[in-house]
């Protein structure tokens, strides 16, 4: 790729990834805002948005090309998050969760899998989720209780997960099991295995009400004697623990872009309204406080920014702290989305607390980037220890 383009602190964008971003961005701003209070307000997924993404190549982004997809890096698999979730968290979502349900299969599939279920899922014909996390299993995978057993050529899987995004509408959920419970080590007691979502014996058991990202399904599944092939397995028996940590290298830097969209939309918004609101003769944009206020927020947007694009470089780079990179981008990140949306939320002053703007959903939206794909006490026990160690 032709180095071109912006620079973003060390990090410069080729000139694909900036015609990308912009593309994304016209398509987010022309067809997904209009639709984005709607989605909120009725709490369903929404497929015509998902058909808007597939149309258009989104899915493809973070696919190789073999499987018809772009052949991108993180990075600009990063800025279409961002750019979809400046508009609309929970279409953000969409892409990130595709790309996260993705990464097991291309980390540890062999080449028969990959070309079996990666097309479908580049050309966003099926969908997939990532099913790691149980009632008594969030922060601590270790807890993970759901079994499959061996019998033949087929593991029989019994148990449930929770909190389990877009496992309603999935084709394929990648759910992680315990296939060897006398192991050693807790780290090798579970597997990785694909399921399709059409077997007899999965039942989504509940879609959870939520404070935000509410056109985002979030299921309960339940697991009864089902049965899936030993070939539906992805990596060796016991990889199961290594697997998820190594797709969190690679998917939390997809929630940072959420949360970096959350900010900047929400900055964007606050500053528009800024500008048009009077207050005492003038627009409240010439009130130092506000002005402080948005001079606040743009920093930090713009902080979190610049962190997580570094952070996609040296993931991308293979670089051995790698998971503290991916921490660190999520930790600023998801805290800088709930202080700037909640800023913003305080520029608008009453207007902000009702469903006639969009700052309110916004605000909504951001807390759960610190909440999913490991709590921001989870990513600072990452970062400390990795300093740590390094001391």
């Amino acid at each position: 790729m032709t180095q071109s383009g912006p620079i973003l602190g060390s990090t410069r964008l080729t000139e694909e990834q900036v015609l990308l971003r912009e593309a994304v961005r016209v398509l987010a701003d022309e067809r997904v805002a209009p639709r984005a209070a709607a989605i909120d307000r009725d709490g369903v997924f929404p497929e015509d948005v998902r058909q808007l993404l597939a149309e258009h190549d989104v899915f493809a982004i973070p696919f190789a090309e073999r499987h018809g997809g772009l052949g991108a890096d993180l990075l600009t698999l990063i800025l279409a998050i961002e750019q979809l979730s400046r508009a609309c968290a929970t279409t953000g979502l969409i892409l990130a969760v595709q790309a996260l349900g993705a990464i097991p299969i291309q980390l540890a599939g062999t080449e028969e899998q990959q070309d079996r279920w990666l097309p479908g899922l580049a050309s966003g014909e099926k969908l997939i989720a990532f099913g790691l996390t149980e009632p008594d299993a969030g922060s601590d995978p270790s807890g993970i209780r759901t079994k499959a057993v061996r019998d033949g050529d087929e593991y029989v899987i019994d148990g449930g997960k929770r909190f389990i995004s877009h496992a309603s509408v999935a084709d394929y959920v990648v759910v992680f099991a315990v296939t060897n419970p006398e192991a050693e080590k807790p780290s090798r007691r579970l597997s990785a295995i694909l399921v399709e979502t059409d077997r007899p014996g999965f039942k989504v058991a509940r879609i959870e009400h939520k404070m935000g990202l509410r056109g985002s399904p979030t299921s309960e599944l339940a697991f009864d004697g089902l049965r899936v092939p030993v070939a539906n397995r992805l990596g060796a028996e016991g990889q199961g623990f290594a697997i998820a940590m190594q797709t969190f290298e690679r998917s939390r830097p997809g929630i940072a872009a959420q949360a970096v969209g959350i900010a900047q939309g929400a900055l964007e918004a606050a500053a528009a309204y800024a500008n048009q609101r009077r207050q005492f003769g003038r627009p409240i944009a010439e009130l130092q406080m506000i002005q402080a206020l948005l001079a606040d927020m743009d920093a930090a947007t713009e902080a979190a920014r610049h962190l997580l694009y570094t952070a996609c470089e040296e993931i991308e780079a293979g670089n051995g702290d790698a998971a503290r990179w991916a921490a660190i981008a999520k930790l600023v990140a998801g805290d800088t989305a709930m202080r700037v949306a909640t800023d913003a939320v305080q520029v608008f002053g009453g207007y902000g607390y009702i469903d006639e703007y969009p700052v309110e959903r916004m605000m909504r939206d951001a807390k759960i980037t610190q909440l999913y794909e490991g709590t921001q006490q989870i990513q600072r026990l990452i970062v400390a220890r990795s300093l740590l160690a390094r001391s």
